[in-house]
């Protein structure tokens, strides 16, 4: 819990530049706008935009937020110091960074002597003029400097003086934040703690040993910033390590996404170092929203988010366990470092064939579903569910079906439709990628009787389709619901074409998402059962909100 007293910590996301260096990640312009509006709602001081003038994409980002600019959050430019031999104030790229229009931009200069030499293929000398130049240049235009020391924590370690001396020349030409990254990822956190404090003595020394001018009045001494890498699994470890020798801002990216491995994940960050450590980064309202933040971001760049993120992931609080799940329900604090809404995030119970009749009555109440311990119903509910788990249904991925089954046990599932039968019939073209399927289903609902049939791309799409030109006269919600993910495991593949099917299917309503499951040695009929109990869920679901409306009216 922080306090108005607690020690500020400075936030710096680079998800929409370092993040987005991430394989198989891309974003469109408009992407990038609403991660950082996202962003800008979450109180993140610092958001860096991308490099302007690098490509068409990133310069009309900045333009755009020049003409309805965040709410509160600095939008940072970045770029590199100039190129050897040449002047910031020729420097093309440089321009461009000037014309994105940002008050605060970052600049990354080479710390290890191997990359000055080899890569920029330069003298040592002419870096250090490289970044005193463009930064004093950019400095000279109104601009407010965050020195990134690429590669610093390698180049400490092969060069300590060479390594020190960039960053006395980057604050020397008015950098107000320097930067240490460690670039390549492989840096363990004691040595992260040791570099820091020595940089930080070493800085505070030198500073403080040269002349005050008169009009200069009371010197402030940068602040040291750390940005790392998770090659070795590290990021966020060294982060906290950074943070504890004396850091004073964290750069990040949501997610943990980046080049390689990733960056260090301000996800988990944030909350190791507001709830644990005692520092304000975010007020605790923003906190809350982390879970949605990060969940809302993984869908913009259409990744599946990590369910098994700490903090932030649907398992992160999750309890399969019976001693466990008999634990948490007495407190809580018995197998949870935090508590979960204090991140947005919420408890879970997970049923399974490792289920204890806890696991079934805690599962129930979340679904609003009262079940006494010392009635059959319950004992009942849980052998059902452990048969159905043998037989290779899981529950643990299919609440939804775990829902209706409870209420068939109870003896009030509602029977809003019936299914007499279906015919699928599909057309297999040579040469087309794309097949037709044609479904026929037999449907009865309240006592009517009902024939249809669709076409689809495939024989679940066509079933699906058949179903719901079969029910939307009566139930027309159905329309709004949609058939959103549809997964197929191979459980027993020993058996050929003969196996045992699992279908998990996920449908939504636009404001939630719910899975079901079947099982079954024709993929058909697996599918038809995980369609047909989707369809029903929804329509469980809708019923209960009118119920609900009604009672409160």
């Amino acid at each position: 819990m922080t306090t108005n007293s607690s020690p500020q910590l400075w936030l710096y996301d680079t998800t929409l530049r370092d993040g987005t260096q991430r394989e198989g990640l891309s974003v469109s312009i408009e992407d990038k706008l609403r991660i950082a509006r996202r962003l800008d709602q979450l109180g993140i001081p610092f958001i860096e935009g991308g490099w302007p003038g690098a490509n068409p994409k990133d310069v009309q980002f900045f333009w755009q937020l020049q003409e309805d600019p965040l709410k509160q959050a600095e939008i940072v430019a970045f770029c590199s110091t100039r190129r050897p031999n040449s002047t910031a104030a020729t420097e093309p790229m440089l321009q461009d960074i000037l014309a994105a229009g940002t008050r605060w931009v970052t600049i990354f200069g080479k710390s290890w002597d191997l990359h000055v030499t080899t890569g920029l293929k330069t003298t040592l000398e002419e870096n250090l003029a490289m970044i005193r130049d463009t930064i004093e240049y950019l400095r000279s235009q109104g601009r407010r400097i965050i020195y990134d020391a690429e590669h610093w924590f390698d180049g400490y370690k092969h060069n300590r003086d060479y390594a020190l001396q960039t960053l006395e020349v980057a604050i020397a030409a008015g950098a107000e934040w320097v930067v240490l990254c460690d670039t390549n990822g492989g840096t363990l956190p004691h040595e992260i703690s040791q570099i820091v404090e020595d940089v930080i003595g070493h800085l505070s020394f030198v500073i403080c040993q040269e002349p005050m001018t008169k009009d200069e009045g009371q010197r402030i001494i940068p602040q040291i910033g750390i940005h790392t890498h998770n090659d070795s699994e590290m990021a966020v470890a060294n982060a906290i390590a950074a943070v504890m020798a004396g850091a004073k801002m964290v750069q990040g990216t949501i997610n943990g996404y980046g080049e390689r491995c990733g960056n260090a994940n301000l996800c988990s960050l944030i909350p190791n170092l507001q709830l644990k450590a005692g520092y304000s980064c975010i007020t605790e309202d923003q906190l809350t929203q982390l879970t949605e933040a990060s969940r809302f971001v993984s869908e913009v760049v259409n990744l599946a988010p990590d369910e098994h993120a700490p903090f932030v992931g649907r398992s992160a609080f999750a309890h399969k366990g019976g001693i466990h799940v008999s634990a948490v329900e007495r407190n809580p604090l018995t197998y949870e470092h935090i508590q979960p809404e204090q991140v947005g995030n919420r408890r879970r119970i997970v049923i399974s064939e490792q289920s204890g009749l806890s696991n079934v009555l805690a599962k129930a109440r979340s679904f609003g579903i009262e079940l006494d311990q010392q009635k059959a119903e319950a004992r009942e509910i849980l052998q059902r569910l452990k048969d159905l788990e043998s037989e290779g249904f899981q529950f643990e991925a299919a609440e939804a079906s775990f829902v209706l089954l409870m209420h068939e046990a109870l003896g009030d599932r509602q029977k809003f439709f019936e299914v007499k039968g279906f015919q699928v019939h599909c057309d297999l073209i040579e040469g087309k990628e794309t097949s037709n399927a044609l479904a026929t289903v037999k449907v009865a609902v309240d006592g009517k009787n009902i024939l249809e049939a669709a076409e689809g791309n495939g024989p679940v799409a066509a079933l699906d389709a058949a179903l719901r030109k079969a029910l939307v006269n009566f139930y027309p919600q159905i329309a709004t619901f949609d058939f959103t993910d549809y997964k197929v495991r191979i459980l027993d593949g020993y058996t050929g074409t003969a196996a045992k099917t699992r279908v998990l299917v996920e449908s939504g309503n636009g404001r939630q998402r719910w899975t079901t499951v079947g099982v079954s040695n024709n993929i058909l009929a697996a599918s038809y059962q995980a369609v047909v109990e989707g369809l029903e869920y929804g329509l469980l679901l809708h019923s209960q909100a009118e119920t609900a409306v009604k009672a409160s009216s």
